[in-house]
């Protein structure tokens, strides 16, 4: 990224694609006490940061033409809503920034551009920020998040704008250990699927005191951020409630990214047109073909309909079939040579008549949390033969009784 100098110093945003937005997890962390628009200023603002290369005097300038471009302002009244939302950012918007420390948390109040400066009649827009926000989007050792500028500027909501960033420093964890290692293969799952409190996430989106009844929360804040997200950024999203008794305690998102362009011979085209990424997919195909054959076969498919898990529909799903035999039907099998097929048919039984809400995308991993749960538990130590034999039929004598004991 090129150093602002005074002969070109007003910030063209013509590579908006290639455009990448850095800040600490701490600061995606905290609280945004602001709109929609003064948050995309913020955002769009630190993208203009060269970590390496430090604004003089935290101070960087756009173009004001440019600036509307991002916001996609073209009426009359353009200057006039630009104008108001920087005396409400000024004037109302901060970060309330939670640290870690030795000794419990620290707590900070941070107001992030103290000062916006511009006239009628020249293109400059002046933007500094506060020195206490700098460390948050300069100092990136090590805890920080990466994510696309063009993913910002489609969000039409502060709390899907909130979600996107907080996922996304989740999921940049998981690409990071997946391909560094470091981690074992639960911790990557929950680095792709993590959870969050429902008090912490009415935090994280300043709703503590809005939308109380959560079907009014849920509907405006966690049903249009997820779609909003999946429809306009790289990211596909989902959601399932988690309950604790008779109340939803905490909401778990499951994320995956969406196939990107990739760049070849120094040009970007599509990565369907990449051969070896055509002759991976086929190997993959191949594969799942494979894996669906062999899960059209297992008896553990006609215990999850019996079980009412699946439907006959489902069945038709290769994808969806390919990972129960790859995933989950392994640990059955685990299952079946400690409790036998009854022992597994009630824990299907169980696993059923507690289910929540999910979407299909969901089910390998519900189902692969729920086994690998229960054989962690310690409850499966004696095989069902072991557990069953005694009540298989009545001894008419004592010295029955003690034979079949010995």
């Amino acid at each position: 990224m090129p150093i602002i100098t005074k002969e070109n110093r007003i910030i063209k945003m013509n590579d908006i694609e290639k455009r990448k937005v850095v800040e600490h997890n701490d600061l995606i962390s905290s609280v945004a006490k602001m709109d929609k628009t003064p948050l995309k200023i913020f955002e769009l603002a630190v993208s203009y940061i060269d970590t390496d290369n430090p604004p003089k005097d935290n101070i960087i300038y756009l173009s004001k033409t440019e600036l509307f471009k991002f916001f996609k302002v073209t009426d009359s009244n353009k200057h006039t809503r630009f104008k108001e939302a920087i005396e409400i950012m000024q004037k109302q918007a901060f970060f309330e920034v939670k640290e870690k420390k030795e000794k419990g948390f620290e707590y900070r109040s941070i107001v992030p551009i103290p000062e916006v400066k511009w006239t009628d009649y020249h293109d400059e827009v002046m933007i500094r920020f506060d020195i206490a926000i700098m460390p948050y989007l300069i100092d990136l050792k090590t805890n920080f998040t990466q994510y696309a500028l063009s993913d910002v500027t489609e969000l039409n909501s502060k709390y899907s704008i909130i979600l996107y960033k907080w996922l996304s420093m989740h999921y940049n964890q998981y690409e990071h250990y997946a391909n560094q290692g470091g981690r074992r293969q639960e911790q990557l799952e929950e680095y792709a699927n993590p959870s969050l409190p429902v008090k912490e996430l009415r935090q994280l989106t300043d709703t503590l005191n809005e939308y109380k009844h959560f079907p009014h929360f849920e509907t405006r804040v966690l049903k249009n951020a997820t779609e909003e997200i999946t429809q306009h950024t790289h990211f596909n999203v989902s959601y399932e409630k988690l309950k604790k008794g008779r109340s939803i305690d905490s909401i778990q998102f499951h994320i995956s990214k969406k196939a990107q362009p990739q760049e070849l011979n120094g040009e970007y085209k599509e990565r369907e047109q990449d051969p070896a990424y055509l002759q991976d997919k086929a190997n993959r195909e191949v594969s799942q073909q494979a894996l669906f054959a062999e899960a059209m076969q297992s008896i553990f498919t006609m215990e999850l309909i019996d079980s009412s898990l699946i439907s006959p529909v489902e069945m038709t799903d290769i994808s969806l079939m390919a990972n129960l035999q790859q995933e989950v039907y392994p640990l059955y099998k685990q299952l079946e040579e400690i409790v036998g097929i009854k022992g597994v048919r009630k824990h299907l039984e169980y696993v059923s008549s507690k289910k929540l809400d999910y979407s299909k995308p969901n089910l390998v991993k519900y189902l692969k949390t729920a086994v690998r749960r229960y054989l962690d538990s310690g409850d499966t130590e004696q095989p069902e033969e072991s557990k069953t034999r005694f009540l298989k039929r009545t001894p008419r004598t004592i010295e029955e009784v003690a034979k079949e004991y010995l």
